[in-house]
């Protein structure tokens, strides 16, 4: 059987320099191409997974855990974070939500819609032959000067101005499933933040802001409480008191039950007698550790949970009672720091340390109850350690009040972006197409490959007024085409107003979003885009 072959190029045939070559070696090896379209294809998936979810008018997802627990929700962290991704490249994009959610909190769906749309980008620009680090440092580049615009375009905002805060905190709320309860939470919210901050502050920490969830009642009742909450109940199980006044507060880290050997010995007891004397010894033993408690002047004890052994047993309950010492059990290790800090005490891990100076005052302490759901409130706490806010959240059921919890902290999020950062944008797409213009403009002052993948760049950042548009039923193509020829009359915050379905100023409809959600949005993501895209091997290890 005859074989033919192609006879070898001639030096005529082959392009000046050996640029030719080059590109053809770089397209003839195929398994880098290989890995970077399997990486692109899984990302790519997940983002439209979670694109339908954007926006006021997106869409909610239903999810299942393992423990047959159910969710609804429709913020793109919540999502990604209970999917089941196995892919390492797709993993990326879940750690990419996750890390918009720390830096701002909010936008977490767009982050992760913008670094599909920059893949898609992508993978034209590879199909035509351009090398993969050139793409990755053009959208670099691109992304800084994105980044420029946004701040050009940017109103700068004083904390004493809470209208302007009210605004921002309504516009995140208004993608969420309680959206219609915005007028409650955001100023919840704005208040929550603004009770730890000053004008001279550069940041806030959340962890100050206790969030306490108790079935009952509607989001309605939500509020903002003056004092410290605690979500654990009185124990009145041995008739001990739910209310007191000029309290002294007591966090103790040590057991109010039996003492238990190292290791799990069983002891036998034959004689009664013996059996008699060792329950005495712990009756003494409980009774010497409630006189000590008593002894340092403390009427109010919180119990830490313990692993090991029971945190407080019934006779100890007894004591406590006769002592009239109110006794709340099951404190979280994870609640001891900001309990410590709000109530002005310190936590006690052994009983020799019970002394008064370890107590923190408070005016009173007492079991309430709003809706059927009880709490415990301490008021007119003397000597705080630092600044803490504690916020009761009341839903029908469990799901709405997981989502009112969610959407709660991500309005929360977004006011502490403008703490860091003070300074607000438009909504509804419009600083997505402002820097789509403008980038393409500044495209066209560049040369060779540099040109084609900054324009590829703005192209892509047309995905968010697009996946608005469709998401709330409108005509995508007729949007963004007024969009873009509204922006290039000079209409900077023109914008989607997918309530009215129609392009509008959205800086007269209050739509207004931190600068820091959107500046990070494009960062993580170009970030990401480019280290997908460094990617050329993949090695599973044993």
């Amino acid at each position: 059987m005859a074989s033919v072959v192609a006879p070898a190029p001639t030096a005529a045939a082959l392009p000046a320099g050996g640029g030719g070559a080059n590109r053809r070696a770089f397209q003839g090896n195929e398994k880098p191409m290989e890995v970077r379209l399997s990486n692109m294809t899984a990302a790519k998936a997940v983002a439209d997974a979670v694109r339908t979810s954007l926006g006021p008018r997106g869409m909610d997802k239903m999810i299942q855990t393992a423990q047959g627990e159910v969710i609804i929700t429709n913020d793109g962290a919540t999502i990604l974070k209970h999917m089941s991704v196995l892919h390492p490249a797709a993993r990326m994009l879940v750690d990419l939500s996750a890390a918009q959610d720390i830096e701002a909190g909010d936008g977490t769906t767009s982050v992760v819609v913008l670094a599909g749309s920059l893949l898609g980008a992508a993978e034209k620009l590879l199909n035509k032959g351009i090398h993969p680090t050139i793409i990755a440092e053009s959208f670099t580049r691109a992304a800084a000067k994105v980044v420029e615009y946004l701040t050009e375009m940017a109103l700068p905002v004083d904390l004493s101005d809470r209208d302007n805060l009210l605004r921002a905190a309504t516009t995140s709320l208004s993608s969420k499933i309680v959206s219609q309860y915005s007028s409650i939470l955001a100023p919840i919210a704005v208040d929550s933040v603004l009770r730890l901050v000053n004008n001279e502050s550069d940041n806030v920490d959340l962890r100050d802001i206790r969030l306490v969830k108790k079935v009952g009642g509607t989001i309605d009742d939500t509020e903002l409480m003056d004092g410290v909450l605690l979500h654990q109940n009185v124990i009145t199980s041995a008739g001990g008191p739910t209310r007191v006044e000029k309290a002294k507060i007591g966090i103790i880290q040590f057991q109010l039950s039996p003492p238990k050997p190292d290791m799990d010995n069983q002891i036998v007891v034959n004689d009664y007698r013996q059996m008699d004397k060792i329950l005495k010894e712990e009756r003494l033993y409980i009774l010497n550790l409630c006189k000590a408690i008593k002894k340092s002047g403390c009427n109010v004890l919180l119990i830490q949970k313990s692993i090991l052994r029971d945190a407080v047993n019934e006779l100890a309950l007894a004591y406590l009672q006769k002592l009239k010492i109110l006794a709340i059990k099951d404190v979280e290790r994870d609640e001891i720091e900001f309990l410590s800090r709000a109530l002005g005490c310190k936590p006690i891990s052994d009983v020799e340390q019970m002394t008064a100076d370890k107590l923190g005052e408070a005016d009173l302490v007492e079991e309430t109850s709003k809706n059927g759901a009880k709490f415990v409130k301490v008021s007119g706490v003397h000597k705080p350690s630092g600044k803490t806010v504690s916020v009761l959240c009341t839903g029908a059921n469990g799901l709405i009040l997981e989502e009112s919890e969610r959407s709660l902290h991500d309005a929360l999020c977004v006011v502490r972006c403008l703490v860091k950062k003070r300074f607000l944008i438009v909504g509804g797409g419009a600083p997505e197409v402002e820097c789509s213009l403008k980038l393409s403009e500044y495209a066209r002052t560049l040369k060779g490959p540099d040109a084609y993948c900054t324009e590829a760049f703005a192209d892509a950042l047309s995905v968010v007024p697009t996946t608005l548009a469709e998401n709330s039923g409108l005509n995508p193509i007729l949007l963004l085409t007024e969009l873009r020829n509204r922006h290039a009359k000079g209409e900077k915050t023109a914008g989607i107003n997918v309530r009215k379905g129609v392009v509008s100023d959205l800086s007269g409809e209050s739509v207004l979003q931190p600068l820091l959600v959107s500046s990070s949005a494009i960062e993580l993501a170009t970030e990401t885009v480019g280290l997908l895209l460094r990617i050329d091997d993949y090695h599973p290890t044993r």
